[in-house]
């Protein structure tokens, strides 16, 4: 199972389940079971849950065992690796055709697995995967704003599905998949596409997306089926240096579009001022800007939006 990793054998290894759902988890004892309900809860119940405990010190393992379920599996690693490596553990360990991922903050509507399968039992041969839309819950007024500003003005008409053109709408930030907690796929597509890289903490289910997507198409569901429960968020930095790695992985598509006049790059560098500016660091994020955002609209009103976060992020003594 890897390096320095513990499982529970499933109870009948004979009998694959259509769906493996893994769910990794690190110090996640308080929402790991809302997780775990709500995958054992899928009107699609031919599935197997596994739970990877990322080296957690806290009750964790407890909460996993309390299920007296044949089909929820606990793996253990015996130190902190990252979400990366969990998401692999689980993976490997899976025995299902496919493979579903779901954060352990987040959950799901009863009937996602349900529509995804549907949609791709109807499209046929190489549809590897699905996702769906997500709602978040107990969204601010201002995080409302937000998110009704990047759906109009930012991810208006970019393609859902597909496969190359797809790549290209998530690479630019025109589709935004959420797949740590909305992609179900092929497993064999996900270990022929080298699994998570391990180097990633951000980006790192839409840098494996991308991946996917060189070999097959990924059919999009339009319906919130996925719930996201916000805990809290990286600093700036992290998306700085993860930001950096993913579009070094993905360079070859990245020059693609910038020889066809699509500037990545500095839609990548507009998404890393918008993370300074929400912690209030406003020179921080100057050192982002170029001069083409004076000639985009669209930057200059999320300029405007997500420095009303630093103002109120100020205001509120948060960095």
């Amino acid at each position: 199972m890897g390096d320095g990793c513990s499982a529970a054998e499933p109870a009948d290894a004979s009998a694959n389940p259509r769906v493996s759902v893994v769910i990794p988890a690190y110090r996640r004892a308080d929402v790991v079971g809302r997780a775990i309900d709500s995958a054992l809860a899928q009107t699609a119940s031919d599935l197997e849950v596994v739970v990877v405990d990322d080296g957690s010190d806290d009750g964790t393992e407890a909460v996993v065992a309390a299920y007296d379920d044949p089909r929820v599996r606990y793996l253990a690693h015996e130190r902190n690796r990252g979400v990366s490596a969990a998401r692999n553990t689980g993976v490997e360990a899976s025995t299902g055709e496919y493979v579903a991922f779901l954060d352990s903050d987040d959950e799901w509507l009863p009937r996602k697995l349900e529509r995804q399968l549907a949609v791709l039992d109807d499209r046929g041969e190489g549809w590897v995967g699905a996702y769906c839309e997500v709602a978040t819950a107990d969204l601010s007024l201002l995080g409302r704003v937000g998110s009704a500003l990047s759906e109009r003005v930012v991810r208006s008409g970019g393609l859902a599905e597909g496969g190359r053109e797809l790549a290209e709408a998530l690479v630019t930030m025109r589709v935004f998949m959420g797949p740590g907690s909305t992609l179900l796929v092929e497993r064999e597509a996900v270990r022929a596409a080298g699994g998570f890289d391990e180097g990633l903490s951000i980006y790192e289910d839409w840098d494996l997306v991308l991946r996917v997507l060189a070999a097959g198409r990924i059919a999009h569901v339009a319906e919130p089926l996925a719930v996201t429960h916000f805990t809290g968020d990286a600093p700036a930095e992290a998306y700085v240096e993860n930001d950096a790695r993913y579009l070094a992985r993905n360079a070859a598509l990245v020059d693609d579009l910038e020889a066809r006049g699509v500037p990545v790059r500095h839609i990548h560098r507009m998404g890393l001022v918008g993370h300074f500016l929400a912690e209030g660091r406003f020179s921080d994020a100057a050192a982002y800007l170029d001069g083409r955002v004076l000639r985009r609209p669209t930057d200059l009103a999320r300029l405007a939006f997500w420095s009303l976060l630093g103002v109120r992020a100020r205001l509120g003594g948060v960095r």
